[in-house]
């Protein structure tokens, strides 16, 4: 008897500690997309030692915060065992080649060269481990011209053709609120590293590591569309559009008359359809160039005008449900309190709550993703400097009270 797929949730095998359980992560990179790499890996039941220079790593205090404690570092931190170590340290160095020996993977963006020159680069390392996958997360990369340039990910979305591309037509180039071009790489990292984990343990891998070369540009550049492809072809350079899109229409944002916005994406031909005749413009549907995107594109100031006037004269609630009722695609335009209150984000808990020490429950982003078999959780937020010093030196390299004081008073920790 086949079994009916949607039943799969019968039979979930509940693992509490994730599919990469038994995974053990050693993260010496600091902000945002490496971290992010880690974090994800975490989630998923791998074990995170997160190393931190003796005075913090920078994201502690990047944002809002409350009490002293930065709510982004709660985030990213997520799953982490927090230890203090000064890399620059002959005796740092060697504590951290301690560590790696019985590593699966190393986390780092330090800039090409630096690990090198403490003896920590990735040859040297898996000499010590030869399974070792070692992430290396930089702004353009570890060859190439800029290899050594300072980059953050704003560099990236500037470069990447992404800030040429957003904003209104006769508007200037605009860079995203929040770091996207981490964000992106952050991802890309944790597919890298489980790519290189499943070869490594796979029949050909033959259980060896290898060491993974991360930039924040190419990610973000992958993400684009075919830009690079067009203009190869065509000779074309896709320019600011605002909310509109060059491929499809109706697509905006559009204001309704109790002043919320929504936004409107009618990537299909029937999906246009329908929204047509729903603002009372079926001629329009019956325009020889309807039928292609690329048309309704070039046409767009037509359409919107249409759409936008019958938003215009209604509450959100009307506008949604006639949406609704017609099968055509809108979304309301939310801020961070109107989506924490929205029904379905609560019913599939994409905001979660998670117990933390210092402030006590606290909200959050749940798992980027869901597996109904091996499920990952978020077990702790992210931890105070150095609160995991004692238990990580003592039960991963068995060091006794009394080193790891002298490391403390020199520095080292």
């Amino acid at each position: 008897m086949t079994q009916n797929p949607h039943d799969d949730r019968v039979d979930v095998v509940r693992e509490a500690h994730g599919p990469l359980h038994g995974i053990r992560v050693i993260d010496i990179s600091t902000v945002y997309a490496a971290p992010i790499t880690a974090m994800l890996l975490g989630d998923f039941g791998a074990e995170v030692i997160k190393v931190e220079h003796p005075t913090g790593d920078p994201a502690r205090t990047h944002g809002v915060n409350k009490d002293g404690h930065g709510l982004w570092w709660k985030v990213i931190a997520r799953n982490k065992k927090c230890i203090t170590l000064d890399l620059s340290t002959p005796e740092g160095q060697q504590i951290l080649r301690d560590l790696v020996a019985d590593a699966d993977v190393l986390v780092e963006n330090f800039r090409p060269g630096v690990l090198e020159k403490w003896g920590l680069g990735p040859d040297r390392l898996q000499c010590l481990n030869p399974g070792l996958i070692t992430l290396r997360v930089t702004g353009f990369g570890q060859t190439g011209p800029y290899a050594e340039r300072r980059a953050f990910g704003t560099l990236a979305e500037a470069m990447s053709g992404f800030a040429h591309q957003t904003g209104e037509e006769d508007g200037p180039p605009t860079l995203p609120p929040f770091g996207l071009a981490d964000g992106v790489a952050g991802i890309t990292g944790a597919f890298g590293v489980t790519t290189a984990l499943y070869h490594r343990d796979s029949p050909e891998g033959h259980g060896r590591g290898q060491v993974i070369d991360l930039s924040l540009l190419e990610p973000l550049v992958g993400i684009l569309g075919p830009g690079p492809s067009a203009f190869d072809q065509l000779g074309t350079v896709a320019g600011r559009q605002g909310n509109r899109s060059p491929n499809n229409a109706p697509r905006n944002t559009y204001r309704t008359g109790d002043g919320r916005w929504v936004a409107v994406s009618a990537s299909a031909t029937s999906v246009a359809e329908r929204v047509m005749r729903l603002v009372g413009r079926s001629d329009i549907v019956d325009e020889p160039w309807f039928g292609s995107a690329g048309d309704r594109s070039r046409n767009g100031d037509l359409l919107d005008d249409a759409v936008a006037k019958w938003i215009a004269a209604r509450p959100l609630h009307e506008v949604t449900a006639e949406f609704e009722r017609v099968g055509a695609a809108l979304a309301p335009v939310y801020d961070v309190e109107q989506l924490m209150n929205d029904p379905h984000v609560l019913a599939r808990e994409s905001i979660t709550t998670v117990d933390d020490e210092d402030l006590g429950p606290l909200k959050m982003q749940n798992l980027m993703l869901r597996m109904l078999r091996t499920p990952g959780a978020i077990r702790f937020p992210g931890r105070r400097l150095g609160q995991d010093n004692d238990r990580v030196y003592r039960e991963s390299l068995g060091l006794d009270p009394d080193r790891i004081a002298e490391l403390r008073h020199k520095g080292v920790l």
